[in-house]
């Protein structure tokens, strides 16, 4: 919100820099986010000073130019060429000496320097409107009046005034403060001063009704008025009007629009003014509008309406979505002589449905949905007609219209001396208190030794408890003013371990740094895709039969995300999603937390140097075991898994229960969700997962100093045996001294017995304390034989 620094000074009078302003508002919660100069005329017209030609003679070397000698105050007359065809003796000039920048009505900024124009010195120029910013006439320089006085300067002259404009970062609930007149109320409160409204007495009503108004909805429209004013004149307003709204960023438009913009930034009071002549049957209704109905509002576009969008229309058709947005037809144009002017209390949350129905944001809707005064719109109608008079001509010719069935009363409640010093934490004095809520408009009806009991004005939508008064005491007593005790006592939540949001984020930022995708996906998915019918989690009235059922996997969701992208000829994809999966059990229900990980496609992108290769499931499983040592997860068992969802695969055990399920996705479910496979795809139960690491703590061992040592065996197994049987066996075996388990290499040909395989591993030796020497490492190769041809009945090859 854009707030004018002299605006505010047509209601205080303030002696405070913008710069000390902007900290007091601030200080009273209207946090002011910056402040900017702003030039009625760009370069403000400094450096420039009136000046007198003294004598204007031919040059020499120019027929189109003459050499003047100009009188700006100084001791000695400056020489300057002109080529002005009004350039003569005697004549006051707008002058700009040397160093001065000059700022075109059109064009950049130029500075003004010391030259020779044909062989003559120069030591300025003599101004014309275009070329300091004053206007667009080229004809010649200024001419001042006679009386101007030499050495003036010229901004004086013109007497302009610089503006400054805050940008305040206002919070939903100080609707209150939605205006100029908002702010000065603040600022009064804080001074302990008073403001002045402008004075609407010399308004005069007309004796007759010529447009009746019919509130057919007086729940989104608890006050409506207005008035008709007849032989006005749409033109361009004069320079203060379109100069007060430039200051705040608002785009002058014409005399009629203008004047309701004002009153809008001034009072906080949205304003409408329709072309009386387009009204049909001279009747305005306020009514909902008729279900998908169209409308063209006055961007040009045509909207369909909804039937709960309250509409401002005649006897035929809408004319204004209420509170949002005018219509085309109805609007003010430059034929237009008698207006009828709105001003309404449309309720916030009709107005705000309505708006974000369509997408539209207004300066309008933006008040009218965090809440207006019912009691200015009257005092805004008279305001504003006084002001069309004054620019636009024309007459007030009805009486005012004013449809206000059921008043909107005052927040009455108790406010308790002792509950303000409590929570504030300070014993301030009670006659300060009163003296606050007083200064801040809010009526005291009775008082008493505990406190007081207050009407708060309406316009003060959020003020409707003790607890928002003694907010704002605080407020305008100042929140520095609160002196920190030497010791201060507090409660400390002790935070849950481990921090489940800093986990999810560390592994979400291992993915995103190894090529995954981050995916959001609906928890709603059809029955199809549910591993039991029996425990599936139904929508009693679901949207559609694809959104009938709670998610009891996260699979399915992946894969529509694959097919999606798939159908859009985008097939190398790395996913992962954090979600949630739903089953019905006998006692309720059961929610669980996934990590889900799914990869398709081409490894690599293609490249002339080398071949492009699929992703595999060792891709898949190296990403698995990446976050499980991230996370310091130990001590895992792994078996195949029985997913009827997966082809082949592993779960991770952590004792009886699977941490991670991953494999290649069964054709059976690639069909169903139409995905062109292979796809492989892993399942953290995540709720396992923080579990398990609660216990973890951050250990440190030193690197020894000792070198490791490499052994390889090549062994004879039967195909059912597994690398994580043999490393399983192996580890055992030695405990202390190896390290590592490793295979690098697996066969199966016809050089080899039938329902028999080759497995090639590798094993790292270490003492940590001592160097190892061959009777050691030997010892431990022996051993490892023994028990490979005892336990699976390997053979070394």
């Amino acid at each position: 919100m854009k707030i004018s620094y002299n605006w505010l000074r047509n209601y205080l009078n303030i002696d405070k820099t913008p710069e000390e302003l902007s900290l007091i508002l601030t200080d009273i919660g209207l946090e002011v986010e910056a402040v900017e100069k702003v030039e009625s005329i760009p370069g403000g017209l400094e450096g420039l000073v009136v000046g007198e030609v003294l004598s204007a003679e031919q040059h020499p070397n120019a027929d189109k130019l003459k050499i003047t000698k100009v009188n700006i105050g100084g001791e000695e007359p400056l020489n300057i060429v002109c080529g002005a065809p009004n350039c003569r003796a005697g004549l006051k000039v707008v002058v700009a000496p040397v160093g001065t920048v000059c700022h075109p009505t059109a064009g950049e900024p130029f500075k003004i320097n010391k030259s020779k124009i044909r062989g003559e010195v120069s030591e300025g120029m003599l101004c014309g409107e275009d070329e300091i910013g004053l206007g667009t006439s080229h004809a010649g320089i200024v001419e001042l009046p006679q009386d101007a006085q030499i050495g003036t300067l010229v901004r004086d002259y013109y007497q302009i005034k610089d503006d400054y404009c805050f940008e305040i970062g206002l919070t939903p609930n100080r609707a209150d403060a939605a205006s100029h007149l908002g702010v000065a109320r603040d600022l009064a409160a804080y001074f302990r001063g008073t403001y002045q409204l402008p004075n609407v007495d010399a308004f005069v009503a007309g004796d007759s009704v010529q447009t009746q108004v019919v509130v057919e909805d007086g729940e989104s429209c608890p006050r409506y008025s207005g008035i008709n004013i007849s032989g006005v004149k749409v033109a361009e307003s004069p320079d203060w009007l379109k100069e007060k709204l430039a200051a705040i960023g608002i785009r002058s438009i014409n005399n009629i629009v203008d004047i309701t913009n004002y009153v809008l930034h001034d009072l906080g009071q949205p304003l409408h003014a329709f072309d009386a002549a387009k009204i049909s049957g001279n009747k305005v209704v306020v009514r909902k509008a008729k279900e998908g109905e169209l409308f063209v509002t006055l961007d040009g576009v045509e909207r369909k309406l909804s039937a709960e969008d309250l509409v401002i229309a005649d006897a035929e058709k809408a004319m204004c979505i209420a509170g949002v947005f005018g219509g085309e037809y109805s609007g003010v144009s430059e034929t237009t002589t008698d207006i009828f002017l709105e001003s309404a209390y449309f309720n916030p949350v009709s107005v705000r449905k309505t708006s974000k129905r369509h997408g539209l944001k207004t300066d309008s809707s933006f008040r009218f949905e965090r809440g207006t005064d019912p009691n200015i719109t009257v005092y805004a109608l008279k305001r504003a007609a006084l002001l069309i008079q004054e620019i636009a001509g024309g007459k007030v010719t009805s009486a005012i219209t004013d449809i206000y069935p059921k008043p909107v009363d005052a927040f009455k409640f108790d406010v308790n001396y002792r509950n303000v010093q409590r929570l504030i934490g300070k014993d301030i004095p009670a006659e300060e208190i009163k003296e606050i809520i007083q200064a801040l408009g809010i009526k005291i009806a009775k008082e008493t030794e505990e406190g007081l009991s207050v009407e708060v004005p309406p316009y003060k939508v959020d003020v409707t408890r003790e607890v928002d008064v003694i907010e704002e005491v605080l407020r305008i007593y100042g929140y520095n003013n609160i002196e920190l005790k030497s010791q201060i006592l507090a409660s400390l939540n002790t935070q849950e371990k481990p921090d489940k949001e800093a986990v999810l984020n560390q592994i979400a930022d291992l993915l995103i740094a190894n090529g995954y995708r981050e995916i959001l996906s609906n928890s709603l998915t059809k029955l199809a895709y549910a591993d039991d019918e029996a425990t599936a989690v139904k929508l009693f009235n679901p949207l559609s039969s694809d959104l009938d059922t709670m998610r009891q996997n996260i699979l399915f969701s992946a894969l529509t995300a694959i097919a999606y992208n798939q159908k859009r000829k985008q097939s190398d994809l790395k996913f992962f999603e954090y979600g949630k999966t739903y089953h019905l059990k006998e006692e309720g229900y059961e929610e669980k937390q996934h990590l889900a990980l799914a990869i398709t496609g081409k490894k690599t992108t293609e490249k002339w140097y080398e071949k492009v290769k699929e992703v595999n499931f060792y891709n898949l499983k190296a990403a698995v075991d990446t976050i499980v040592r991230r996370l310091k997860i130990e001590n895992l068992q792994i078996v195949e898994t029985t997913s009827k969802n997966l082809a082949y695969g592993l779960d991770y055990m952590k004792g009886q229960k699977v941490l991670v399920t991953l494999g290649a996705v069964a054709a059976e479910a690639l069909h169903k969700a139409d995905v062109e496979g292979p796809v492989y795809f892993a399942d953290f139960d995540w709720d396992l997962v923080l579990k398990t690491i609660r216990k973890n703590t951050i250990k440190y061992k030193e690197v020894s100093k000792f070198p490791a040592v490499r052994r390889d065996l090549a062994l004879l197994v039967d195909e059912q045996v597994t690398f994580e049987q043999l490393k399983n066996i192996a580890l055992k075996t030695d405990r202390k001294l190896l390290k590592e388990v490793n295979i690098f290499d697996v066969y199966k040909g016809d050089k080899l017995p039938e329902g028999k395989k080759s497995y090639a591993l590798s094993f790292v030796i270490q003492d940590e304390e001592k160097t190892l020497n061959d009777k050691q490492i030997d010892s431990i190769i022996q051993k490892l034989i023994i028990n490979f041809e005892k336990e699976i009945k390997a053979v070394v090859r």
